[in-house]
């Protein structure tokens, strides 16, 4: 039995006090995790899928290919699909699905190679620009502005018309010089905004180097926008191959979906040989959609406002109210219940 002084000193005595538990330091693996899961929305990942369908098709087109790009079979001439020819023929008998197939490859080397190329310029120019001042800031800023008022085509046109069998990977960096203004310009605006946050002012007043501010500081705050920056210039450069191939700038041996249009329409097949040039067309729009989707997604996640409205939206459809009714829902009294009182008692 507890004696009754024991039990009044006990509860007179303090409490020992409680030590706070410091937060975990978020690491720059953490940041950069968490600035990929903009690719977790609808959007992102329906693009992805597609594009994923693309990259899967390249990879193996010489699995998957009935038949070689080029071969011949001049017993089927301009034949429409069947069971020997999925996608028809040409008019030298080439089976379209195999071209179709071998030319997703060099479409998307293209359009990565050239994305790659200049979002490393765009980053190395942007974050640049944006953390440094005075006039070496000032004229990194006046060659963006150069680039991006330089009419991108007909560069690309009379450059590649110089090589009488341009490589794949000249024609990228041609389109990568001409892309990648945009994505420095962006870039160099907000590094211009996080340059003066608490955590730089931190890292730089503890002596840390620009490297390193810039790579484990910057860098992850930034990986959102550098993702859009990415998948934009990659629908610019696979829109660019295309219409390059489309005019005949580009050689033929490069074979790619634009090469298919051309020959579709130097021979003629517009509009009543339709399987030739309508599968060619259907895989630059999907691929198109398919990367339009993902920036959709970048944007959503990188917009406060768009990332709010998208969850409204979604909390919304899962409660079964439709996004584009104008009549609000109202709830009906059972006629055995008692009446809500006001809002003011």
């Amino acid at each position: 039995m507890t004696h009754p002084e024991t039990a009044v000193l006990a509860a007179q005595e303090p409490a020992a006090p409680v030590t706070p538990v410091a937060p975990r330091p978020r690491t720059f693996w953490s940041k950069l995790g968490q600035s990929f899961s903009m690719f977790r929305n609808g959007k992102s990942i329906a693009g992805l899928i597609i594009l994923g369908f693309f990259v899967l098709i390249a990879l193996l087109s010489d699995l998957i290919a009935p038949y070689g790009p080029l071969d011949k079979d001049f017993t089927a001439l301009k034949q429409p699909p069947s069971a020997a020819h999925w996608l028809g023929t040409t008019h030298m008998g080439e089976d379209v699905l195999s071209q179709i197939i071998y030319g997703t490859r060099g479409v998307l080397v293209v359009g990565f190679a050239a994305g790659i190329i200049a979002t490393l310029i765009a980053v190395v120019v942007g974050v640049t620009a944006g953390y440094i001042s005075g006039w070496k800031s000032e004229g990194l800023s006046a060659i963006t502005n150069v680039f991006l008022v330089l009419p991108g085509l007909p560069l690309i046109i009379i450059v590649a018309s110089q090589y009488q069998n341009p490589s794949l990977l000249l024609i990228s960096g041609v389109l990568a010089i001409t892309g990648w203004a945009w994505g420095g310009r962006v870039l160099r605006a907000q590094t211009m905004s996080l340059r003066n946050r608490d955590f730089v002012q931190a890292a730089r007043a503890n002596g840390e180097p620009l490297y390193r501010i810039i790579t484990v500081e910057m860098l992850p705050n930034l990986t959102a926008i550098i993702a859009s920056s990415f998948v934009g210039t990659v629908t610019a450069a696979v829109l660019g191959l295309t219409t390059l191939a489309f005019i005949g700038v580009i050689p033929i041996t490069n074979l790619n979906w634009g090469t298919i249009l051309f020959w579709a329409q130097q021979n003629g097949a517009f509009p009543d040989f339709w399987w030739w040039y309508v599968p060619a067309g259907l895989c630059i729009a999907l691929l198109g959609m398919a990367l339009s989707l993902i920036n959709f997604g970048i944007d959503e996640y990188v917009n406060p406002r768009l990332r709010s409205a998208g969850e409204r939206a979604r909390a919304m459809r899962k409660k079964g109210i439709k996004m584009s009714s104008s009549v609000t829902a109202v709830r009906t009294q059972d006629p055995g219940e008692e009446p809500a009182p006001p809002a003011g008692n």
